[in-house]
């Protein structure tokens, strides 16, 4: 399986690494740590130099209660650091946003080569047109409500057939709007409007989204709900936590692991594929 970008492909037979620079002083685990540009690149520096295959960069948190901010202010932040790490690193660069304005800055501006909206294309009207005219892949994530309500009492019946439905309607949304299939990932939206449970079962029955024959990302990193299971209330202290659930996930049929530790991701994936054979069936 590849990913098609504007001018190249990645491969994803084995699964690859995505690391999580947030340019924000409010994100759940990181907020703060890189809001100068100085800190953001000696941050994806040493993403690129442990292994990174591609960086996301996001200018607003999207932890449980953020508030938004404005579509300047997000560009600001995002836009200097894109273009630095594009000029500086061979890196493939993700923009977090789901804002058409944000994603086009990022993309034409500042040479990002991926859009990764947590609404799947439903908070921004345009942003699906705006994907299809800049023809770069976009990743398709579920939530459900937005991050300031979303996990304000979340409930499902079935959750896995659930978020089929989801995104199936999204796919075709996708489509519609003449967004290509080879640049379509999608990410089921661990901890965006799900209970522990709901994050349990769509871990344990990843593969059953690999009948959209997709990419699948997912975020599993210093997540909350990993802190309720292994009791540990510090975000930044989830590390053997976050590198469990990820290779677990691998071999339920992730292609994108989402993270903040890329060095311990990458040392995982090492062992693992001297263990397993891939790629997976």
């Amino acid at each position: 399986m590849n990913l098609y970008l504007r001018n190249e492909f990645l491969e994803l037979e084995e699964p690859v690494v995505m690391g999580i620079i947030n340019i924000t002083p409010d994100s759940f685990s990181d907020g703060g740590d890189f809001l100068t540009n100085e800190a953001a690149l000696r941050q994806a520096e040493q993403m690129v130099k442990d292994g990174a295959a591609i960086i996301d960069v996001g200018g607003e948190s999207t932890r449980p209660g953020a508030q938004t901010v404005s579509t300047e202010q997000e560009i600001d932040r995002v836009l200097p650091v894109i273009e630095a790490i594009k000029t500086r690193f061979e890196v493939l660069v993700s923009v977090d946003t789901y804002k058409a304005p944000v994603a086009r800055a990022a993309v034409l501006d500042g040479g990002a080569d991926i859009v990764n909206d947590i609404s799947g294309l439903d908070f921004c009207e345009n942003m699906a047109e705006t994907i299809a005219a800049l023809d770069v892949p976009v990743v398709l994530m579920h939530i459900k409500g937005s991050p300031e309500t979303m996990q304000k009492d979340p409930f499902y019946r079935n959750v896995i057939p659930e978020l089929k439905q989801y995104f199936e309607n999204r796919i075709d949304y996708a489509y519609s709007k003449g967004i290509k299939k080879e640049k379509i990932i999608i990410d089921p939206g661990i901890g965006f409007g799900k209970r522990v449970e709901d994050n349990i079962e769509i871990i344990k029955h990843l593969r059953e989204f690999k009948e959209f024959d997709l990419p699948i990302l997912i975020g599993i990193s210093r997540k909350s709900f990993l802190g309720k299971i292994a009791g540990e209330e510090n975000p930044k202290e989830r590390e053997i936590e976050s590198v469990t659930a990820d290779l677990i996930a691998i071999l339920n049929g992730a292609n994108i692991i989402r993270v903040h530790n890329v060095k311990n991701a990458v040392k995982s994936i090492k062992i693992l594929k001297k263990l397993i054979k891939f790629p997976l069936l």
